[in-house]
C-alpha cells in the first residue's frame, strides 16, 4: 500500500494499558504519527506480568516513543509545542489527570483550535464519570459477566473486550470529528467509555427482553434462536461447534448426513418447527457425530456450505491456514529482540492489510528525533536530559 490512509495525522497518545493505547494503535496501523508520550522510566504497563504481560506488545507497534516529566514546567512546555501541530490527543488516565497538570483540552485546544482531543474513561458523563474503572468492572456492572457465565457464575469474557471496544469506539469518534473539523475548521472534546460501551453489547439482549416480555436468560442457558447452534462431541474426544441457521442448510445438512428421520419431514420444515424439537433433534446430531473424526466432518461441512469452528486455543491462530496466508500476522519484534507473530488490523483496504511500519518503541527511544522536529537543538536536549526531564 503506497499511501496510506491517515499518513498526513499527527496524533499525541497519553496512555496506558488497554483501551487508550489500542485506539493510538488504530490509528497508527492506518499510517497516523502516534507519538506516545511515556513518564521518566517508561510506561508501566511494560512491565506487567501474567495476563497483563501481552498488553505493550500487541497494543504499541507503528508508534513513536518519548519520555518527559509532564509535572515539570520544561516537560509541559514540550507537551504543549507538540500540540501546535498535531490533530489528535488521547488520553486514558483518570478523571482531570491532564487538567490539573496544565496540558487538558481547555489548555491545549488554546494553543491549536483544531486539535481532537479523546478522553477514552470509564463513564461518560453522568453520576459515575469519576469513578474509577476497568474492563471486568464495567463487565460486572453492565450485564456481560452475567450474560456470559451460567446462573450464579459470572464471568468475564476470555479477552479484554470492553477495553478494545471503548479504544474502537474512540476511533470512530475521532474520525467523525475529523470530517467535522473539515466543515467547521475547529477541533472538538470527544470521549468514550468502558461502561456505556458494554451497555451497547447489552441492547440485543435488553431488546428481547421488550419483544418477548421475558429478561434474556444467561448465553450458557438461552432458549437457541436456532435448533443446532452447539458445540457437539465427535470422534476420538474433539469437539466441533455446528449451526444450522436456515430452512435451507438444514436441508443440505440432512442430505450430506443422512440423517433419514429427518429429511423430508414436513413438521421440521420451518426453523419454529425445528427450534421445538431441538432436544430431539441435537440427540440425533449428537450420536451421528461421534462416528466421525474432526477433520472429516469440517470436510463435509465445508462442502456443503455450513457454518462451523474446531474449538482451538489462541496459540492455534499462529499455524491457521488463512492467518498465514491472507497477511493475517505480522512479524513484531519485541524490546528482547525476539519477534513475535500478532494479529494485524482486521480490516483491508483493496485487499490489502495494513502491516509493520515501525517496531515496538523502547522506552523513549524516539525522544531526540521528536524533540528536533519542533526546534529543540542538541545542547537543548542534552541539558533537559541533565533535568531529568527527559530519559
Amino acid at each position: 500500500m503506497k499511501k496510506l490512509p491517515l499518513d498526513n495525522l499527527t496524533v499525541i497518545e497519553f496512555s496506558h494499558m488497554v483501551m487508550g493505547p489500542s485506539a493510538g494503535l488504530i490509528l497508527a496501523d492506518l499510517g497516523a504519527k502516534v507519538i506516545k508520550v511515556e513518564p521518566i522510566g517508561g510506561d508501566k504497563t511494560r512491565k506487567l506480568q501474567g495476563s497483563g504481560a501481552g498488553y505493550f506488545a500487541m497494543y504499541n507497534r507503528n508508534k513513536q516513543s518519548i519520555c518527559v516529566d509532564v509535572k515539570s514546567d520544561e516537560g509541559r512546555q514540550i507537551i504543549k509545542k507538540l500540540a501546535k501541530t498535531a490533530d489528535v490527543v488521547i488520553e486514558n488516565f483518570r478523571q482531570g489527570a491532564l487538567d490539573k497538570l496544565g496540558i487538558g483540552y481547555q489548555e491545549l485546544s488554546t494553543i491549536n483550535r483544531e486539535l481532537i482531543f479523546l478522553s477514552a474513561k470509564g463513564f461518560l458523563h453522568g453520576p459515575y464519570e469519576n469513578r474509577t474503572a476497568l474492563d471486568e468492572v464495567v463487565q460486572m456492572m453492565g450485564g456481560l459477566a452475567y450474560m456470559t457465565g451460567p446462573s450464579g457464575q459470572p464471568l468475564r469474557a476470555g479477552a479484554s473486550v470492553i477495553d478494545v471496544m471503548g479504544g474502537m469506539f474512540g476511533v470512530i469518534a475521532i474520525l467523525a470529528a475529523l470530517a467535522q473539523r473539515q466543515e467547521t475548521g475547529t477541533g472538538e472534546y470527544v470521549k468514550s467509555s468502558l461502561f456505556e460501551s458494554t451497555a451497547f453489547l447489552m441492547g440485543q439482549h435488553i431488546a428481547q427482553g421488550a419483544i418477548t416480555g421475558q429478561a434474556a436468560k444467561p448465553m450458557p442457558e438461552r432458549i437457541s434462536a436456532w435448533a443446532i447452534y452447539d458445540v457437539v462431541d465427535v470422534k476420538d474426544g474433539d469437539k466441533i461447534f455446528l449451526a444450522v441457521v436456515s430452512d435451507s442448510q438444514w436441508v443440505n445438512f440432512c442430505n450430506e448426513f443422512e440423517l433419514q428421520e429427518f429429511i423430508g419431514n414436513q413438521d421440521l420444515a420451518t426453523n419454529a418447527q425445528r427450534v421445538s424439537q431441538r432436544e430431539t433433534i441435537l440427540d440425533v446430531v449428537t450420536c451421528a457425530f461421534k462416528q466421525f473424526a474432526l477433520n472429516e466432518l469440517s470436510e463435509r461441512l465445508d462442502r456443503v456450505g455450513l457454518p462451523y469452528a474446531t474449538i482451538n486455543k489462541p496459540e492455534d491462530l499462529l499455524a491457521d491456514q488463512h492467518m498465514l496466508e491472507s497477511g493475517g500476522l505480522i512479524d513484531v519484534e519485541l524490546n528482547d529482540g525476539t519477534t513475535a507473530k500478532l494479529p494485524a488490523l482486521p480490516v483491508e483496504f483493496s485487499n490489502e492489510k495494513f502491516g509493520l511500519r515501525r517496531a515496538i518503541p523502547s522506552i523513549g527511544e524516539h525522544t531526540t528525533s521528536i524533540l528536533d522536529d519542533i526546534g529543540y537543538s542538541d545542547q537543548d536536549i542534552s541539558i533537559l536530559r541533565k533535568r531529568g526531564v527527559l530519559a
